[in-house]
């Protein structure tokens, strides 16, 4: 079970002095075959700040991949002090090669994408929406629209050739012209199976900015972010940076009503689900849910059939990508900030999961070497350390990983702590069965320094 659980497991210790973040742990553990969940983990060229980002596709992981491979690229480029090519210094996680044609598309489209995108930052920060955005908020709202759009232009380019430009309804807000056309002039039957592979499943998306002591998150769809703190009397706090878009949202519901006509009140949300067939309400991808009707009709239908139109088809789209942004300014209190994919939070609450990972730093901690603070230090500070390290040694995990120790708690916790057996049972559940138990789970944890965010407060504050 161990090794099953630490398989893809790893730690990333950032070295350099002045960082906000001190590590950062990640983990996947498959429950569909194949996994459909991804991660990107990167660090801008400022050597100082970070993406990270977990995104859970359905239908298929292509959607999912694609956006690991591409989106973080997007954002960086959508920053206002990214001017170079070489955007991101290091990409931390691994990401999906594709056949040569598609690495080709991709790596032109990013190129057009790059030498258009402070005219795209000019045209959309007009939108009165943004207009009390900060250049942060801005990049991940561009990005993550550019990106969709993108992958809707990709399908239909190859799907529909020269057609496109008549057929295409949705106009995008910003000045691109068709290239494809110069840049592909054979619809190659790879690149038309695999941008259609990628539109028509999908993918949600949580991804997070970290620099200085901001944390910024962008999150579409139902993963989740949750920060990680101690309060004034020692105990862990939970704080949910943001809502899942998903029939469960009050306001994510009436968002979609406010979208169409009264008259589909009973149709746009069927059994919980966008027009009785999707789970969440926001998602990249998807565009059978986005598509204009005679699309889908001429084009999709005779390749994939009935079943890609939905009923009540009326009055598309009835999707977006467009994601919800959700700002903190980290204190030293601020420990740790953990996003997963709805795989684990199906299984822990937010609450659980903050004492968890808190309980593992202290365990952590203990197996380390005792390290005494620099200046003078009292007998009695020596004797609070001590103590506090005896206290962690009978919280000592059996992972060193927390993103391991979490999906461990998740499959294996009891009322009376963890239970060995289940944990085997959940974890050699046959391919045709597991789904009906558990999700794909995907979890990034990272820590923050406290000692950088402390000097990062006012003297004041400090005082």
């Amino acid at each position: 079970a161990t090794s099953i659980l630490q398989a893809n497991e790893k730690i990333y210790e950032v070295m350099k002095p002045g960082s906000v973040l001190k590590s950062i742990d990640w983990n996947q553990l498959a429950s569909n075959n194949p996994l459909e969940d991804s991660l990107a983990i990167a660090k801008l060229c400022d050597n100082r700040s970070y993406l990270l980002g977990v995104f859970d596709g359905h239908g298929g992981p292509a959607c999912a991949r694609v956006l690991a491979k591409r989106l973080l690229s997007y954002i960086a480029a959508s920053l206002p002090s990214q001017h170079v090519s070489s955007l991101l210094l290091e990409q931390m996680t691994p990401t999906t090669e594709f056949r040569p044609e598609i690495e080709s598309l991709y790596a032109h489209e990013f190129n057009q994408y790059h030498a258009s995108v402070s005219h795209l930052r000019d045209t959309l920060s007009n939108d009165e929406s943004q207009c009390s955005m900060d250049s942060t908020e801005r990049a991940l709202l561009t990005a993550f629209e550019a990106m969709d759009q993108q992958l809707s232009e990709e399908a239909l380019a190859f799907l529909l050739g020269p057609e496109m430009s008549d057929i295409l309804q949705r106009v995008p807000r910003w000045d691109w012209k068709p290239w494809w056309a110069d840049a592909f002039p054979s619809r190659d039957k790879v690149l038309q199976l695999s941008t259609l592979s990628t539109a028509m499943s999908g993918a949600v998306a949580t991804v997070a900015h970290i620099s200085s002591n901001n944390l910024v998150i962008a999150n579409t769809g139902d993963c989740q972010a949750v920060l990680g703190y101690l309060s004034e009397d020692g105990t862990w706090g939970a704080l949910k940076l943001g809502k899942e878009h998903t029939s469960e949202n009050p306001s994510e519901v009436e968002r979609l009503y406010s979208e169409h006509p009264r008259s589909e009140r009973d149709t746009v949300l069927r059994m919980d689900r966008l027009l009785g067939q999707l789970m969440p309400l926001r998602a990249f991808g998807d565009f059978r849910f986005k598509w204009p009707r005679h699309v889908l009709e001429k084009w999709i239908i005779p390749v994939l059939g009935e079943s890609a139109l939905p009923q009540n088809y009326k009055t598309p789209p009835y999707l977006s990508a467009r994601p919800e942004i959700i700002k903190h300014s980290l204190s030293p209190r601020d420990k740790f900030v953990v996003i997963a994919s709805d795989g684990l939070w199906d299984l822990l609450s937010p609450t659980q999961v903050v004492r968890l990972v808190g309980e593992h730093m202290s365990g952590r901690v203990a197996l380390g070497p005792l390290t005494l603070p620099p200046g003078d230090v009292t007998l009695e500070e020596i004797n609070k350390m001590l103590q506090q390290r005896r206290e962690g040694l009978s919280k000592r995990p059996l992972d060193t990983n927390a993103a391991t120790h979490l999906i461990r708690h998740a499959l294996a916790s009891t009322e009376t702590g963890l239970d060995p057996d289940r944990l085997s049972e959940l974890l050699s559940l046959p391919d045709d069965v597991v789904r009906l138990f558990r999700d794909d789970i995907t979890i990034v944890v990272s820590y923050f320094d406290t000692d950088y965010l402390l000097k990062s407060l006012p003297q004041s504050n400090q005082e």
